[in-house]
């Protein structure tokens, strides 16, 4: 009898000790975006479908790290996605938030997020703010920002020959950020910006706007919109026959789903920068096909893919860290690599800003697309180092 108790004793022991049950981490993940209004599309049911995929591609449950994912909708509102964070962190335990497009909403909840000493990792939201001026130990910004958006698109048009720009700009502070950076890019390559109106956002009728632009004789009309008043925008350029009169288009930031709800007819030739495109290679190609059987048959936006690597890059730095602990985590993952099959390999700057190649695409003429999706040619790849803007001139002061 006392050797079996000695036995079970030592079973017992060995048991407690083993890693899985002395690493039980359990974690409550929220997904907070637009999940009924004009960016629905673009993150929605999507990223709460990229963010439980990336769990179950990391094994969590079984490395003992057990993971909730819970969503909500911000409706596009700074004060519902204020009141929804504080919820979440103070009543119901969630951990870390992840995607919040929408720059004034997200703006909102990277403060809370600091106050309450939790986790942002930001896919959705553009403003370069965020890790510029309004930077917060507590925020990491996944896949694209206004920043590289200019540095892509305008940059390259200015190369082009658009070197006369007319901005239409959503009145609120993504559309302010994308235009104020791509004013800089636009004038630093010698081009020259002769117009700009700010559309109410979300708007419907852009005609009277789409006019100015037009009377501006600007050789490119910028939009500084997102989501649906980007296809409303430019289904009713096409009305006009502003593109027929020799005006181009620029959709400074333009998603897949964007191109997919206007179809090739309408969106051919556009040029627009991404982080992600599902077409891009093998192992993007599996992972968006796995994607939208789950999302009845939509296949990923960028933003949708940066939730998945955002959370991908978090749970291997909890697994790391041997804990939850928000500044053990944050330091945790902005030391290590980030390194992915959709983004690649890139890296985390004090700032929070995440480091990858960007893609310059063009929309194909439909004659030239094989099926469904299939929508971009490249144009060129933008190394994330020209991509991003430096920390030294983000206006961010957090410690190195």
């Amino acid at each position: 009898m006392k050797l079996k108790t000695l036995l079970a004793t030592g079973l017992l022991a060995a048991v407690m000790a083993s890693p899985a049950v002395a690493q039980q981490i359990s974690i409550k993940a929220g997904v907070l975006n637009d999940r009924s209004g004009l960016y629905a599309d673009l993150s929605g049911e999507g990223s709460v479908i990229a963010a439980r995929m990336a769990v179950e591609d990391f094994k969590a449950a079984d490395k003992g790290i057990k993971v909730e994912i819970v969503s909500a909708d911000h409706q596009n509102k700074p004060d519902v996605g204020s009141t929804i964070a504080r919820q979440w962190y103070d009543q119901d335990g969630v951990d870390l938030i992840l995607d919040v497009p929408t720059s004034s909403v997200a703006l909102a909840v990277s403060q809370i997020t600091k106050e309450k000493n939790k986790i942002l990792i930001n896919s959705g939201a553009g403003s370069s703010d965020l890790t510029g001026k309004a930077c917060t130990p507590n925020t990491i910004h996944w896949t694209y920002d206004t920043y590289a958006l200019a540095q892509g698109t305008g940059g390259a048009m200015v190369k082009a020959g658009g070197d006369t720009w007319f901005f239409m700009t959503a009145d609120y502070a993504f559309g302010q950020a994308l235009e104020r950076d791509a004013t800089a890019v636009i004038t630093k390559a010698g081009g020259k910006v002769v117009g700009s109106v700010k559309t109410p956002f979300p708007g419907t009728d852009f005609s009277s706007f789409l006019l100015q632009a037009q009377a501006s004789k600007a050789k490119v009309i910028g939009l500084a919109n997102a989501g649906g008043d980007t296809v409303n925008s430019i289904k009713q350029a096409g009305e006009f026959g502003i593109t027929q009169g020799g005006q181009k288009l620029a959709g400074l930031l333009t998603f897949i789903s964007d191109v997919h709800a206007l179809g090739l007819q309408a969106a051919q030739g556009l040029v627009l920068t991404e982080a992600f495109y599902w077409d891009k290679d093998d192992q993007t190609r599996a992972w968006s096909q796995r994607f939208a059987k789950a999302n009845g048959g939509k296949m990923p936006t960028m933003v949708q893919a940066g939730v998945y690597a955002g959370m991908l890059h978090y749970l291997k730095a909890v697994e790391a860290a041997k804990t939850k602990d928000t500044a053990a985590v944050v330091a945790k993952m902005k030391a290590t690599p980030t390194d992915d099959a959709l983004f690649g390999k890139g890296s985390i700057e004090a700032n929070g800003r995440t480091i990858h190649d960007m893609y310059l695409y063009e929309v194909k003429k439909p004659s030239e697309s094989k099926g469904p999706w299939d929508y971009y040619k490249l144009v060129s790849t933008i190394p994330g180092k020209d991509a991003f803007q430096p920390v030294a001139e983000s206006g961010c002061n957090l410690p190195k």
